[in-house]
């Protein structure tokens, strides 16, 4: 970030002090838009260009008529250049903190008695000690005698009741990986937390202590942490303030997922439209006992919007399939009983498949003998994209070397087990490096790579990482894999020239539908069928979304 502002200011001739007015402004109309009852607000500022852009929310907020009080931490001498000069600009005289009984009277009052408080103590550039080789860590270093003030304000926030807007980040929180800065523990979202006790935080570094969020507003590009830790319960909305497109390069290769580019790929349908134009999607699916992931997977490629959808299972479930919506077509696998495909159904799937747009192969297979080889048989034989989950990557298990997007595009859905088996490792190993366990398995079989869980990762051949920040726990339950497989193979087959960004698309969709079910029924109670209920809420609300001036994440 600090590389993008000053190739902002040097080289496209837009200011800090712009800058920092522009995301003052964006944090005020923010808070103003998604807590318009508040009208008490109290804003904390630090020393630095956080607290710069909290002055400026200050002044905004006051001019938009709010009651705003604002708290300094520390005298203001000594601030830096950009944030002296939204002080003076600012129409109130604002309540320095420069001692524990400053904070224990002045402080408490006034969170007391907000109804919003906006987090402007530190930013991205917060480094709680200086590193002497580290020039740029020695200048965004906090004083050594704002640092136990800080903390003290921030444990005073976290034992309060109103909502809290983190600028930028919750002050205290590393921008690369959420956790507290050094390690320490962070205080829980209630009001009614306690400190870290001695076995979470070191009683001889006080310091470390991360301030609760309701919602967090940054600016330009989402950062690591934005996409990748537990920061807030809340929305995470990133909000443009005037770096150009060409300023902002992510050095990790790592990119989010927007409701504006899924927007822009599901654009308005021609009026001239026909189900051909939509494509027609064929599910390998199902076996005996497993019969409803291979419906619910079929039906979810035509709520993303396929043409057709044709599910392919042993001829002892198909009635089963058939009977769940009238919209699937069907086609029977092997003998009449046949409770599970066989390698000598693959040559009746391939001649099914040359006729269809994108085949999905995996959910609720099993793993009874010979499904293995068939799964093989029909991966080495496709010429169109494939999509692969659940048994279909369990048959490539010990052999993933055959697992090769170089014929056709091979896109594997695995879930953190599923990636374990297919590299060998543990599922610790997966989840403690989501990013490099994606981006390497992709970059080495040239297919795309959805890995699921908390932040799905999409790694690409070309070792590009898109991460989705849509999706919730409730998504935890039996069968909302199998939707995300049919959800991709509806997109890939209505955009088959675009197939990166259709999956990106539907994997953002299915998490959003989840988000839309959570509103309604609750984390507890979701079930996988939800997801279709609510696919088309999910659709509107990305639409909605899109329209805004910021990117919403989450």
């Amino acid at each position: 970030m600090s590389a993008i502002d000053r190739a902002t200011s040097q080289h496209h001739g837009v200011d800090s002090l712009t800058l920092m007015e522009n995301a003052g402004a964006a944090v005020a109309d923010f808070a103003r838009e998604y807590w318009p009852s508040a009208n008490r607000i109290t804003v904390v500022c630090g020393r630095g260009n956080n607290g710069g852009d909290g002055l400026v929310a200050a002044r905004r907020l006051h001019a938009a008529g709010k009651v705003v009080e604002v708290l300094l931490l520390g005298s203001a001498e000594g601030l830096k250049a950009d944030p002296a000069a939204m002080l003076a600009r600012l129409p109130l005289r604002p309540i320095v903190l420069a001692s524990a009984a400053d904070i224990a009277r002045e402080c408490q009052r006034s969170l007391a008695g907000a109804e919003l408080i906006v987090d402007a103590i530190f930013g991205t550039g917060f480094k709680p000690r200086e590193d002497p080789a580290d020039r740029e860590a020695a200048a965004n270093k906090a004083p050594s005698q704002v640092q136990p003030l800080a903390q003290a304000v921030i444990a005073a926030i976290n034992h309060s009741s109103p909502p809290v807007l983190s600028v930028d980040l919750p002050s205290g929180a590393d921008s690369d990986t959420g956790a507290p800065v050094a390690g320490a523990a962070v205080l829980a979202a209630s009001p009614a937390a306690k400190p870290p006790g001695p076995s979470s935080s070191s009683a001889a570094d006080p310091r470390m202590i991360v301030c609760r969020s309701s919602a967090v507003i940054t600016f330009t590009a989402p950062k690591p942490a934005h996409l990748f830790a537990h920061l807030t319960r809340g929305p995470i909305v990133v909000a443009p303030i005037g770096s150009p497109e060409a300023a902002i390069v992510s050095a990790q290769n790592l990119h989010a997922v927007t409701p504006q580019e899924v927007s822009a790929l599901f654009a308005p349908r021609p009026p001239e439209s026909n189900k051909g134009r939509f494509g027609h999607v064929l599910v390998v699916a199902g076996s005996l006992g497993k019969s409803g992931a291979a419906a619910i997977c079929g039906m979810a490629a035509l709520r993303t919007g396929a043409g057709l959808a044709t599910v392919v299972t042993p001829s002892s479930v198909l009635p089963i399939v058939a009977a769940y919506a009238p919209e699937l077509m069907t086609e029977a696998l092997g003998d009449p009983g046949s409770a599970s495909a066989a390698p000598g159904d693959a040559a009746r799937c391939l001649e099914l498949a040359k006729s269809r747009n994108v085949m999905a192969i995996g959910p609720g297979l099993s793993q009874r003998p010979g499904v293995a080889e068939f799964v093989h048989r029909l991966v080495k034989g496709a010429h169109s994209p494939v999509v692969l989950d659940a048994d279909g990557l369990n048959a490539f298990a010990a052999h993933p070397e055959a697992l090769q997007g170089s014929a056709r595009p091979l896109i594997l859905t695995p879930h953190p087990g599923e990636m374990a088996r297919l590299t060998a490792t543990s599922v610790a190993e997966i989840q403690n490096n989501r990013v490099a366990a994606a981006r390497e398995f992709a970059r080495r079989h040239r297919c795309i790579v959805v890995l699921k869980g908390f932040r799905t990762v999409i790694g690409y051949p070309n070792g590009e990482l898109w991460v989705i920040a849509t999706g919730n726990p409730g998504m935890a339950t039996g069968g909302t894999g199998d939707i995300l497989t049919g959800m991709i193979a509806g997109a890939v087959a209505q955009f088959p020239t675009r197939i990166e960004e259709a999956v990106r698309a539907a994997v953002f969709l299915h998490g959003l539908a989840g988000d839309v079910a959570t509103l309604h029924i609750g984390e507890e109670a979701m079930v996988a069928t939800d997801l279709l209920h609510h696919l088309p809420a999910a659709f509107r609300l990305m639409r909605q979304r899109a329209t805004g001036k910021n990117i919403r994440l989450c």
